[in-house]
């Protein structure tokens, strides 16, 4: 099946798409076919089916600009229930296209199809798109590049080229059966084989010579990085040897641009990068570099993939002995927390007249939401978790159970008993959260269904709170339907009566998916202005299927502008 279709323009004022919204007159409609299917790849000299889009892996891009509306037939061909999520776009009004398997949507059944429709509002820069359902989107996925509007441009100097570079992980063994394993178990999954740059581990890895990424670049040119972290379950530190990174935007919103060595981007983040080409290009000099990517690992004593995937910087206006390794990049220890919080300091809002910050600065409601590993008691120490009990992941001490038929549906349809309103605005009790040493009694969790109900247009204050119950770890939290502001951070136990006054108002950066520091804190502030139902998960698959996750349901607001869209007629049955 072809990628893109057709683009149409519309010319005169607004339009109706399918009877959902109104369009502006600069927006364009995109169309794509997306077929879900099974396909052989080798890698490490393993070769095995993966479920792949269009035979790609990664998957094809989806480009378009600022405003846009993008339609996806998915065609699924394969022999797994798929749902696809795209990642950073906030959908206004339209939670029924978002994606995550049994909170918005039904999944789409081997032999059926769904047509999704994509909302572009505010977003540009680079976000992706992935499926969200089982572990699917450890090769289901790929790149969204949203371009500023037509008469509209960068607010850095215009790139020679764009590169998109992919970080993935890779399993030897079928993923789906690693997560059923675990679960199954009560245990921790299988770690990965090997991490990727645009599918391709890169050779440090046996047999991925051949098939190494390589990226042609010209002396004195600037090009532009677009990074997404597509890595099931790591923060990744990525560097490119003898070059110095300037990242200017992330999550698809402009930053402040600052130039490091290194950059750590959590999974589900992106990152929008400019590379200067400024190498020596001569015939004595070796003119490769890698880029190399590993694993940042809060967690002590945690098992974790700790090999390095690489690509190559190629200057083609010089000389290159392929027999000659490519200089490596200094990467930061994988346990070096201070690099990373370093680097996440730096992240800023542009804040300029083109891209203003609007951050709410009093608010409604806050909501501090504890965030941690846990175990659920097993009969006779019969599971494969810490002390024969079962792993379990929870926000305020519950761990989300996901329903048989989505939320959504049953939100609109009014139907009882598929999920509950009690989700806390706070831990069910306080203690030190950080401390070394816990009380064993803390660790346990309970299992439930429990979302949180918002009303139109509240001032919502989320801080996550970090614990150290079994492992202290980041904790890359994602919201659909939104981006926030991440007004705050910091280590050890939150204050409510301290911690406030040391909030970034200004420039704050705005992001759809945050890192919780390790045994720290973040705090974040949105409006409520997007009605629908809303997920909320680590973005660390292992805790997103351990249960660290739960929903908002925004109520509609008055106006016709403020209300929940229809649902599309031919939405996947459960």
């Amino acid at each position: 099946m072809g990628l893109l279709k057709v683009s149409i323009v519309q010319l005169f004022g607004f339009v109706v798409l399918s009877g959902l919204l109104a369009s502006p007159i600069w927006a364009t409609t995109q169309y794509y076919d997306f077929v879900i299917e099974e396909t052989p790849y080798t890698r490490l000299c393993h070769t095995k089916n993966i479920l792949t889009v269009n035979g790609q892996f990664p998957g094809p891009t989806i480009e378009a600009r600022k405003g846009d509306t993008v339609i996806v037939s998915v065609h699924n061909h394969a022999g797994y229930n798929i749902t696809i999520h795209w990642h950073g776009v906030d959908q206004p009004r339209n939670p029924w296209s978002d994606g995550p398997e049994y909170i918005t949507q039904c999944p789409i059944q081997p032999g059926a199809n769904f047509t999704y429709t994509i909302l572009l509002s505010e977003e540009e820069g680079t976000l992706w798109w992935h499926a969200h359902s089982d572990w699917d989107r450890a090769t289901v996925h790929g790149a969204i590049i949203l371009y500023p509007r037509n008469g509209t441009t960068f607010p850095f100097p215009q790139p020679y080229e764009e590169i998109p570079i992919i970080l993935g992980e890779w399993w030897n063994a079928n993923v789906s059966e690693v997560i059923a394993d675990a679960l199954r178990t009560g245990g921790a999954p299988q770690i990965s084989d090997a991490y990727t740059i645009n599918g391709q581990p890169g050779d440090l890895y046996s047999c991925s010579k051949p098939g190494t990424f390589k990226a042609l670049v010209e002396h004195g040119k600037t090009y532009l990085l677009r990074v997404v972290n597509a890595v099931l379950n790591n923060e990744i530190f990525f560097a490119i040897a003898g070059h110095r990174l300037t990242v200017v935007g992330t999550d698809a919103s402009y930053t402040k641009p600052f130039t490091t060595d290194f950059i750590m981007i959590t999974p589900g983040q992106t990152m929008d990068i400019l590379l200067e080409a400024n190498q020596p290009v001569t015939n004595s000099t070796n003119n490769r570099y890698y880029m190399a990517a590993w694993v940042y690992s809060s967690a002590l004593n945690l098992p974790f993939d700790n090999t390095m995937t690489t690509a190559i910087i190629e200057y083609i206006n010089g000389t290159s002995n392929s027999s000659t390794s490519p200089q490596l990049p200094n990467l930061p220890s994988h346990n070096d927390t201070d690099s990373a919080t370093n680097f996440t300091a730096n992240l800023r809002s542009l804040a300029s007249e083109d891209h203003p910050v609007d951050v709410p600065q009093t608010i409604d409601e806050r909501i501090i939401i504890s965030v941690s590993v846990n175990e659920i008691l097993c009969p006779n120490s019969s599971c494969g978790g810490p002390n024969g009990n079962r792993l379990a992941a929870s926000l305020n001490n519950l761990s989300y159970v996901l329903p048989r038929i989505d939320v959504l549906d049953a939100y609109y349809q009014n139907i009882s008993g598929v999920y509950g309103t009690g989700f806390p605005s706070q831990p069910p009790f306080y203690f030190n959260f950080t401390a070394d040493n816990l009380p064993f009694s803390l660790v346990f969790t309970r299992k439930a269904t429990e979302v949180r109900v918002l009303e139109y247009n509240t001032s919502v204050e989320i801080v996550f709170q970090g614990t150290n119950l079994l492992a202290g770890e980041n904790h890359p939290m994602h919201l659909h339907g939104y981006r926030f502001f991440v007004v705050g951070r910091g280590f050890g136990n939150f204050d409510q009566g301290k911690d406030p006054a040391s909030y970034n108002f200004v420039d704050p950066p705005l992001e759809n998916t945050v890192g919780v520091p390790k045994n720290g804190w973040a705090a974040i502030r949105f409006r409520a202005t997007n009605p629908g139902v809303w997920f909320m998960h680590c973005h660390f698959d292992r805790h997103f299927s351990w249960g660290m996750d739960t929903a908002f349901i925004v109520k509609n607001g008055t106006s016709p502008q403020a209300q929940l869209l229809p649902p599309p007629s031919n939405m996947p049955p459960c």
